[in-house]
């Protein structure tokens, strides 16, 4: 068993969200969570503080985190990595849902956390690094200017997704997969999109370039 006390905040941060997830459900994304989640691994009470000084939108900032680790670790495999794109991308957005399903209350309380004006610049930045680090799983490397518009569709139909699936009742939730399928139809059209920006003036794609990748690279506060 890990020694938590040898941990920095940094490695610590994944084992306090994951401890916090049976007690999100009745207790949000709360300071109470937290404390609960000290004492079921023996932390000294403010340790969580320390770990989360922006509170509530840091502790969904680490379950994503932890979260896009786990979907890394369960799709890098020589059979995922044969798949063709599409279906690389549909499979990571499924498979990162379904880690997710017994946890689903804690994702509703999460998406009221992002969905909160107050994080409104930080909310756009956790959807980017998910789609980033998917179709970084998914084999592209591109650096120029379809780096941006891949990441930017992406994060949209999985935002549009997991609202979707959040809501679904459907057995095995059939529905939100064939939603997500038509979503990534609408994504794997990116040649007609770079068609189109080849089209724009050199100057509103250079405005548009610079708008996203402040959400690659954020500028910090």
């Amino acid at each position: 068993m890990t020694d938590l006390s040898d941990l920095t905040l940094d490695e610590l941060r994944p084992h306090l969200v994951v401890a916090m997830l049976p007690h999100v459900p009745f207790d949000g994304w709360s300071a109470t969570a937290l404390a609960a989640a000290e004492r079921d691994l023996g932390l000294v009470g403010g340790t969580g503080r320390l770990a989360f000084p922006g509170g509530a939108i840091d502790m969904v900032d680490a379950w994503i985190a932890h979260a896009d680790t786990l979907m890394l670790a369960a799709l890098d495999n020589p059979e995922f990595h044969a798949m063709k794109v599409r279906q690389k991308i549909a499979t990571a957005v499924r498979t990162r849902l379904e880690q997710a399903a017994p946890h689903r209350e804690a994702l509703r309380r999460a998406a009221a956390v992002l969905a909160n004006p107050a994080n409104a610049l930080k909310t756009p930045r956790l959807s980017w690094r998910t789609a980033d680090t998917i179709w970084r799983l998914a084999g592209d490397r591109a650096t120029d200017f379809n780096h941006y518009t891949k990441r930017a569709l992406l994060a949209g139909v999985y935002s549009s997704t997991l609202l979707y699936w959040l809501a679904d009742e459907s057995e095995d939730f059939a529905d939100s997969w064939a939603f997500l399928d038509r979503r990534i139809a609408n994504v794997m059209e990116i040649e007609k999109l770079k068609a189109r920006v080849k089209g724009t003036a050199g100057g509103e794609r250079l405005s548009l370039a610079r708008f996203l990748g402040r959400l690659r690279y954020p500028v910090e506060d």
